[in-house]
């Protein structure tokens, strides 16, 4: 495993920051962990976790042979929330959301991505990136908020038009308030296209916002190379993504994100090229992708088991997934995943005598303490 992913034997922190490891040093304060295995605070690096209502009901055409695009082309799946969240308070939106970042909190994870996306209006995208944010502040997690406005098109509008909408419109409003720290966009048949991805990206490129975006996930268009052409930081499912794509990733330093929650839920058969990410030495990412149709599975200790199980990930690249490689997807890696000198005080602790247990079981694993900033959770 790489420096920082376990902690070594001792190590100081000084202000919120890890300041030395393995070495003894004068101290105001001393904690005995008792030889416990340390963790850095779990990073999850993509979810969807602001949602009102549930799609159960889809979930259940799913399982008598309906596809997700034949869900959403009949006007349920991610409009189907829409509806759900525009009918919803700001208030609503963060009590609904905090018993879930609760849980992913009790997991470890110390750093939670969050996208908007399930309003595609600017008063709901509004009020979700401020629910987001209030969720930032309420809790001592690190909470990073994305506008995922181009998630798809609402119902009545053309994409053209509606796009122009989501560049002119919300992200100069977004930036006023200053409610996101990076901008997405889903980029697929049912969706958006390459060409959108980048309108998109240059706009949002000027207000200083980390770019990302769904790709690869139904289909294999192209935006994957593309995205990573144009300085996505991340590519996130990549189930379609072709030798190309994969290139691209590794030329121009795009980490891939695997979901394998949204595969498993979708019962999808054709996994992410996990074998050519290697051989390119393209970082991996491994998120739950909390969301209530595709992926309702708020758990990351979930996801980095089913990455491992099904796409074949080994406990040293399941634990990078979840921290040095995701905080890298977030564009934090210089300050959060890893336990090294000058990174954030966030930490994990642990009854087990190996992180490799972590891949073997699932479920009933929850860590001693949770630590961010060097304060327990």
């Amino acid at each position: 495993m790489a420096d920082g992913d376990v902690g070594a034997d001792r190590f100081a922190v000084e202000d919120g920051s890890v300041v030395s490891v393995g070495e003894t040093v004068a101290a105001k304060r001393r904690l005995d962990l008792r030889g416990r295995l340390v963790l850095p605070g779990f990073v999850d690096c993509h979810t969807h976790l602001v949602w009102a209502g549930d799609r159960a009901d889809e979930f259940a055409l799913r399982q008598s042979g309906a596809t997700y695009a034949e869900i959403a082309r009949a006007g349920g799946g991610i409009l189907s929330t829409v509806k759900a969240v525009r009918a919803a308070t700001e208030d609503d939106l963060v009590a609904l959301a905090l018993p879930r970042l609760r849980a992913l909190a009790a997991e470890g994870v110390t750093t939670v991505e969050i996208k908007s996306g399930y309003g595609l209006d600017l008063d709901s995208e509004l009020k979700m990136l401020r629910a987001v944010r209030r969720l930032g502040e309420a809790q001592p997690l690190r909470v990073r908020a994305t506008f995922l406005g181009a998630h798809t098109v609402p119902r009545g509008r053309e994409r053209e038009e509606y796009l122009d909408e989501v560049i002119g419109r919300m992200l100069p409003a977004i930036a006023e308030e200053e409610l996101a720290d990076g901008v997405d966009i889903f980029v697929e048949d049912i969706a958006f296209t390459p060409d959108d991805m980048e309108r998109l990206f240059s706009a949002a490129r000027t207000l200083g916002l980390v770019l990302r975006a769904h790709t690869g996930q139904l289909s294999d268009n192209g935006a994957t190379a593309r995205a990573c052409a144009l300085g996505a930081v991340s590519c996130d499912h990549l189930e379609h993504a072709d030798e190309a794509a994969v290139r691209a990733m590794a030329t121009h330093g795009t980490v891939a994100v695997l979901l394998p929650g949204a595969w498993y839920c979708l019962r999808e058969t054709q996994r992410p090229p996990v074998e050519l990410l290697r051989r390119h030495g393209v970082p991996m990412a491994v998120a739950s992708d909390a969301n209530p149709g595709s992926s309702p599975v708020v758990s990351l200790l979930t996801a980095l088991h089913m990455a491992g199980v099904f796409f074949g990930l080994t406990p040293a690249e399941l634990l990078a997934g979840v921290t040095r490689h995701a905080a890298r997807a977030l564009g934090v890696g210089k300050t959060i995943g890893r336990l090294t000198p000058g990174m954030a005080a966030d930490f994990s602790v642990w009854d087990l005598e190996r992180p490799d247990l972590l891949a073997y079981q699932l479920g009933g694993l929850r860590p001693v303490a949770v630590y961010v900033d060097g304060e327990a959770l």
